[in-house]
């Protein structure tokens, strides 16, 4: 191993290994939520897009109509990313992308053992 003074960071600045910009880090959580009431679920999605000033009319129309057709991609329209990072010092949201789907689950199957609420 060899030591390069030219390489070397000084005290305060950023070292060679870590980028001067900014640090990006992509958070992966996966969710499974038992729906409990379709109905209320569905209805109170529509209320949501209905309400939603950033959608656009066509992006509106599409998920009003997706809503409609399978409810279970109804809880995507209340997932939130700028809340869950808003109130963390030194974070800012840079991109997100989330969707909601109908999935199998086994609440006794090992992988989710370690992370069951119930």
């Amino acid at each position: 191993m060899t030591f390069d003074p030219a390489s070397a960071a000084a005290p305060g600045s950023a070292s060679a290994a870590e980028p001067a910009g900014p640090r990006h880090v992509r958070v992966t959580i996966e969710l499974i939520a038992e729906i409990t009431d379709e109905e209320a679920l569905k209805a109170a999605a529509l209320d949501q897009v209905r309400d939603d000033a950033y959608m656009e009319d066509a992006e509106r129309a599409e998920a009003l109509e997706a809503i409609d057709i399978d409810p279970s991609g109804s809880l995507a329209h209340f997932i939130d990313p700028v809340a869950l990072l808003g109130s963390v010092p030194g974070v800012e949201l840079a991109a997100a992308t989330w969707e909601s789907a109908r999935t199998e689950y086994d609440p006794d199957e090992e992988t989710w053992e370690e992370h069951d609420l119930g």
